[in-house]
C-alpha cells in the first residue's frame, strides 16, 4: 500500500508539473520575426513602487535612430499590463515600442498621467543608450490606454520640467474623451447615484465627476484640445457598446474647429476593440499615419 501511494503521489507530481510547464510555455509570448526584447527596464519610481517598461527593438541593430511607438494599455484603469502590446509588426518597418506599466486604481488621478510622462521622459533621456528618436515619439493606447495618450497629447505640459513629456503624435483607439458624459459617470433613471459612484471613473477621480467637475475636465482629453496638439489618429469601433463612439466624433470635431491635425477612422461593425482593428486595413491606416509623419 505504501509502495502504491509513492507512486500515486509521484504520478500526481508528474502530471502537476506538465500541467504547469504546459501553461508557462503557452504563456510565453512569441516575438515576430527579427525582433528582440528587452524586458523589464525601470523608468520611475512612483509612491515607493518601481514602475517598469518593455522594449521592443530590431535584433539587427539600425543605422538610423529610431521613432518610438509608446503603448499604454486598457483595463479600465485598474486592470491590464504592459504584457503583448500592439504593434509589434511595426517594428519591421523602423519602429521601436515601448510598452509601460502604471499605476492602476485604487492609485487616483493623476497618478497614470504622471506616470505616462515619466516613461515619456526616460524614452528622451535614454535614447541614445536604445538607439531612438527623441524627436519622434508616438504615444498609442487603447479605451483606458486610449483616454491616457489623448490627455497626454492636449494636457498643457507641467512647468519646470527638466526633460519636455511632449510627445509627437497620438493613436487613440476607442478612449473616453470627455468623462463628464461617460455613461457609467453620469446618474440617470436607470443609474443609481450609488451605481455612479463605484464606476471606474468614479474611482480613478475619487468622487463621481458630478462632485469634481473641474477634476473630470483636466482629465478629459476634450477638455484640453489647443490647436498647438500634436498629430492624432482617432480610431473607434461603429458599434462600441463600452465607450460610445459619440466620445470620439466630439474630440475629433473639436480638434478641426481648433486646428488641430486629425484623422478619425471609423472601424466597421467593431465593438471595444476586437480583431477588426488587426486586420491589414487598420494597419495600414496606422502605417499610413505614423510614415507621413516620421518617415
Amino acid at each position: 500500500m505504501k509502495v502504491l501511494a509513492k507512486l500515486t503521489t509521484l504520478i500526481l507530481c508528474f502530471i502537476l508539473f506538465s500541467s504547469v510547464n504546459a501553461q508557462q510555455k503557452k504563456k510565453k509570448q512569441k516575438l515576430p520575426k527579427g525582433v528582440k526584447k528587452i524586458a523589464n527596464v525601470k523608468y520611475t519610481e512612483a509612491a515607493d513602487k518601481d514602475m517598469f517598461l518593455d522594449l521592443y527593438l530590431p535584433e539587427k541593430k539600425s543605422d538610423e535612430k529610431l521613432p518610438v511607438i509608446m503603448w499604454v494599455h486598457g483595463g479600465g484603469w485598474k486592470n491590464g499590463s504592459k504584457e503583448r502590446p500592439k504593434g509589434l509588426w511595426l517594428v519591421k518597418h523602423g519602429y521601436a515600442i515601448a510598452s509601460i506599466s502604471y499605476r492602476l486604481i485604487p492609485a487616483q488621478w493623476p497618478a497614470q498621467i504622471n506616470d505616462c510622462r515619466s516613461a515619456v521622459r526616460f524614452l528622451k533621456g535614454n535614447a541614445n543608450t536604445y538607439g531612438l528618436d527623441s524627436n519622434k515619439i508616438t504615444a498609442w493606447g487603447g479605451s483606458a490606454g486610449g483616454h491616457l495618450v489623448a490627455v497626454l497629447g492636449t494636457q498643457d505640459l507641467p512647468k519646470n520640467e527638466k526633460t519636455s513629456s511632449q510627445i509627437h503624435a497620438v493613436i487613440d483607439w476607442y478612449g473616453p474623451a470627455d468623462l463628464l458624459t461617460m455613461p457609467p459617470n453620469v446618474v440617470t433613471e436607470k443609474r443609481t447615484l450609488e451605481q455612479v459612484s463605484k464606476s471606474n471613473g468614479a474611482l480613478l477621480l475619487g468622487s463621481t465627476v458630478r462632485d469634481v467637475p473641474e477634476l473630470a475636465k483636466e482629465a478629459s482629453a476634450f477638455w484640453n484640445v489647443s490647436k498647438n496638439d500634436p498629430p492624432f489618429l482617432i480610431m473607434h469601433g461603429e458599434k462600441d457598446p463600452g465607450v460610445p463612439l459619440e466620445q470620439s466624433i466630439r474630440l475629433h470635431k473639436k480638434q478641426k474647429e481648433l486646428g488641430v491635425p486629425t484623422q478619425l477612422h471609423i472601424v466597421k461593425g467593431a465593438g471595444h476593440g476586437g480583431k477588426e482593428f488587426l486586420t491589414p486595413e487598420s494597419n495600414k491606416v496606422i502605417l499610413d499615419f505614423l510614415n507621413k509623419l516620421f518617415k
